[in-house]
This record gives structure tokens, sequence and C-alpha cells, in this order.
């Protein structure tokens, strides 16, 4: 411990930007595992779509609607929303308002997740820097000392290296993992959003040959009575 404070102490400016992209994964590892793991998963999803399903071939769209204002900070409702918004356009408006809610509400996902990659790569490089610096620190030292400080210079400097690249990897390594698991996390949550999309574009079919098969059957039993009136 004390070979670690004393490098911090005599390298805290080489050490000081490690630390901050280390503060600042941490900061991102926290705040996404957040949204990933309990604010945009939806426990419910099933539940809701088969209230939704219900609402919508009953025609009662603006109950739909406001279902899916139940759950503000779901992306999967955020989507079914949007589709909803739309159901009495034509079906290539309605698609590529789904395109866009999908594309939007992946973004979000996908938000700030990227930089554990970049401070990964950041701290690396950084570590390999300070293990570059210490070992011209400790030739140059060699260079210029006496026989018998030599091998105690040389020593300082390689410890001093091996000190960066320590602390250049110990942020880098826990970045890279959360970066490898709230990938797979979002990766889920994406293809959960892009099937909401496509029941919603079911639903709103379902909807619209609902209502010509009542319509056709409305025609028709219209139809029978005028021709047994007129029989009769």
């Amino acid at each position: 411990m004390n070979g670690v404070a004393d490098f911090l102490q005599s390298n805290f400016w080489h050490v000081a930007p490690i630390l901050l992209m280390g503060i600042f994964g941490l900061a991102v590892i926290l705040e996404r595992a957040r949204a990933l793991m309990w604010a945009f998963p939806f426990s419910k999803e099933d539940a809701f779509f088969e209230k939704l399903r219900e609402l919508v071939l009953q025609g009662q769209m603006a109950e739909a609607v406001s279902l899916c204002d139940r759950y503000p900070g779901k992306p999967v409702a955020w989507v079914a929303k949007r589709g909803l918004l739309r159901a009495h356009q034509p079906e290539s408006l309605i698609e590529n308002g789904l395109e866009i809610a999908v594309e939007e509400a992946t973004q979000r996902v996908l938000k700030r997740t990227g930089y554990l990659s970049m401070i990964s790569n950041v701290a690396t490089l950084l570590g390999l820097l300070g293990t570059i610096a210490g070992l011209v620190k400790s030739f140059a030292a060699v260079g210029t000392a006496d026989a018998a400080q030599k091998s105690a210079l040389l020593a300082q400097g390689i410890s001093e290296a091996m000190y960066a690249t320590m602390f250049g990897l110990g942020v880098a390594i826990p970045c890279m993992i959360a970066f490898s698991f709230l990938m797979n996390r979002t990766n889920t949550l994406i293809s959960g959003i892009e099937s909401s999309a496509v029941k919603v574009m079911d639903l709103v079919k379902q909807r619209y040959f609902a209502a010509e098969m009542k319509a056709q059957g409305l025609d028709s039993g219209s139809a029978s009575k005028s021709s047994s009136h007129h029989v009769a």
C-alpha cells in the first residue's frame, strides 16, 4: 500500500485522468444499470397487450391510448401509443410511424452505454502512456547516476511504470465487463421494442378486419330484410 500511495503522490497529475475516467465510467454504469434493469423493462407486458387488444377490438381507442399513458417510462408502451395514435391513417403511414417510434425508443435504450467502451480504451491507453513515461524516466535517471544508484533508480522507474499500467487496467477491465453485460441487456430490450411494434400493427389490422366484417354483416342483414319485405 505504501508503494501505491507513493506512486499516487509523485504521479498524481498523470493518474488523475485515469481516476476521472473511472469516476465517469462508474456513473455511466450505475445510470445505465438502473435504466436497463429497472426503468425500461416491462414485467406486465403480456397483460398490457391483452388489455390493449380488448380495448382496440372494441373500438375504444381513447381508452387504449390512456392505458399506454399509464406507463410513460416504458419504451414498449410508448411505441404502442405512437402506433395507436395513427390507427385512423392508411396502413403505410402507420408502419412509418411505428418505424420512427422504434428508432427513437432504440436510441433511448442505447443512450450512453457506448461511452463505457470508449472509457475502457482511453484508460488502457493512459495506463500505457504512464508505463512509457515511467520507463523513459527510469532509463534517463540510470544514464546519469553512478553505479551504486543505478539498480535502485531502475527498479523505482519500472515500479512506477507497472503501477500506471495497473491503474489503467483497473479502470478498463470493469468498464469493459459492464459494457458487455449492459449491451446484452440492451439487445434484449430492443428486440422487445421491435416485437411490440409488430403486435400493435397486428392489433390495428385486426380492428379494421373486425369493423369490415361487422359492416358486411349489417349490410347482409339489411339486404335480407329488404328481400323478405319485397317478397311479402
